[in-house]
């Protein structure tokens, strides 16, 4: 099959903290031929960086807490719980992003950043991609209440033992993208670390 589409307009609907784009398009089927113009909305380069912050010596998880608009209908769990990160503007290199965003959302100074991977949040509506990472960092740094007020941050630091943040995963405290693939990524992964980060 040739992959091939054919972007025949764009129109911007909406510009504000997000930017969405009316696309009308077409593109090649599976069985041959093409398809017919479709319309679709898309919220455009929202691309982000995140890091879950990890204490190889204690064991110990760094996530932060703050309130979420796209989970305002499921009252205390619109606080989600999620490793530190921020948008990556243009020209910006996410490991400096989640660098810069660990000290200003858990006051912790990241000793070692190792990447985890790149994805897509939500191809079906949003053009964003977010670069995933796992900082090496000391928790006893880590505690407060922290985030920009002129971006509406309000962010609670929250530091739990590695076990217990794998539990959390199935009690579903731990349920966004972000937070779900580093958790898992560490398990994986964090009798390695604990090999390299605690020399």
């Amino acid at each position: 099959m040739k992959y091939e589409l054919e972007v025949i307009d764009r129109t911007c609907c909406f510009t504000g903290f997000l930017r969405l784009v009316r696309y009308r398009l077409r593109h090649s089927l599976f069985v041959g031929g093409w398809s017919p113009v479709i319309e679709r909305e898309r919220i455009e380069f929202l691309n982000s960086a995140a890091a879950i912050l990890y204490d190889a010596k204690r064991d110990q998880i760094v996530m932060v807490e703050q309130f979420r608009i796209g989970a305002l209908e499921h009252g205390r769990r619109a606080w989600t719980l999620e490793p530190v990160g921020g948008i990556v503007r243009t020209r910006e290199d996410a490991s400096e992003v989640v660098r810069r965003e660990a000290l200003e959302e858990a006051g912790c100074e990241i000793i070692d950043l190792e990447p985890i991977g790149t994805y897509h949040v939500s191809p079906g509506t949003a053009a964003d991609r977010t670069r995933l990472f796992c900082g090496h960092v000391d928790a006893d740094q880590a505690a407060g209440i922290h985030g920009l007020s002129e971006e509406g941050e309000d962010i609670r630091v929250v530091v739990i033992d590695a076990e217990q943040a794998m539990g959390e995963l199935y009690s579903g405290r731990i349920d966004t993208s972000a937070a779900i693939i580093a958790t898992q990524w560490l398990a994986m992964n964090k009798e390695r670390l604990r090999l390299v980060w605690c020399r």
